[in-house]
């Protein structure tokens, strides 16, 4: 039975998909867009388009269909867990893995190997069960996952609120001069290329925080922390200031280093437990293939050892 969720505006501004995405927080903005776009979301009882200007008093009821179940089969993949209680799972995801299931990847997901090893949240319906955030395939590293709705509204919370650690490492083209630096800009989808993101200016609110940890001869090693969690934001914000990820498919030049995607690694992982509220924080190490081109980056640079 599909569901109707009642709002009203108050102070909130800005475009209608926008809104909404920040009033319900459970739900992702494209699917709600994907709502509005199928005449789901009235505004005072009238379809308004995703770029409507919501106005104080505004009246919106969304209706949620139910979701469509999919044939999700738990698989016997193994998993690196980093920690596990009853609540939540840490888990270290290879490069080359996607995390959940979508048309073009229908199986072998993180999602997948984890529905096989343990009980998952419900919100995000049948095709994202647990999972709170993501990284992309080629990306490496720490992902937490939620295994029942109560640890997953606690955990989703944290990510809004933006109370939670999220570090990454990077490498890429060029040599960095200054020694830290801040991104602060919208993204959203390329008008260009529907599979790119861009910097646009009625993109979402991004930031990105940077610091040098190495610099060779074309190419810097840095760390980065994020504020937000865009799509693909720090291979866009670094490719916005000159500075795109080594290996980079969509973001980054042509000549570069050959690998199996981004050199990108969710290395830090911090957020608060949903039940007993201490904090938590877990790290994990290069993946070889990452480790073994620092190492030759830094026989190649003179100073470097």
């Amino acid at each position: 039975m599909p569901k109707k969720v009642q709002l009203e505006i108050t102070d909130q501004s800005g475009r209608l998909d926008k809104v909404l995405s920040e009033m319900m927080p459970d739900e992702s903005r494209s699917h709600l867009k994907q709502a509005i776009e199928e005449d789901r979301v009235l505004v005072n009882s009238q379809v308004e388009k995703p770029k409507y200007k919501v106005q104080p008093g505004d009246q919106i009821e969304v209706t949620i269909p139910d979701p469509v179940p999919l044939d999700l089969e738990p698989e016997n993949i193994p998993l690196d867990i980093v920690y596990e209680d009853d609540d939540v799972i840490v888990v270290n995801k290879p490069s080359g893995m996607v995390v959940h299931p979508s048309p073009g990847h229908p199986d072998h997901t993180l999602v997948n190997a984890l529905l096989y090893h343990s009980p998952l949240s419900t919100i995000n319906g049948t095709y994202r069960p647990g999972i709170v955030h993501r990284i992309d395939k080629d990306t490496s590293g720490l992902l937490m996952v939620a295994k029942n709705d109560n640890a997953h509204r606690s955990l989703a919370a944290q990510l809004k609120n933006k109370t939670n650690l999220r570090e990454y490492i990077a490498l890429v083209h060029g040599v960095i001069k200054q020694d830290t630096g801040v991104i602060d800009a919208p993204i959203g989808r390329s008008p260009k290329d529907r599979k790119r993101q861009a910097i646009v200016a009625d993109g979402r609110h991004a930031v990105t925080h940077f610091k040098v940890l190495e610099r060779y001869l074309n190419y810097t090693l840095i760390s980065c922390w994020l504020e937000t969690g865009r799509t693909h934001q720090i291979r866009v914000h670094m490719k916005s200031i000159g500075h795109p990820l080594a290996g980079d498919p969509l973001y980054g030049p042509r000549k570069t280093i050959a690998g199996s995607g981004q050199f990108l690694h969710a290395k830090k992982l911090g957020f608060r437990h949903p039940v007993t509220g201490k904090q938590l924080v877990f790290e994990a190490p290069l993946p070889a293939d990452f480790q073994k081109v620092i190492n030759r980056l830094r026989e190649q640079t003179p100073g470097l050892k």
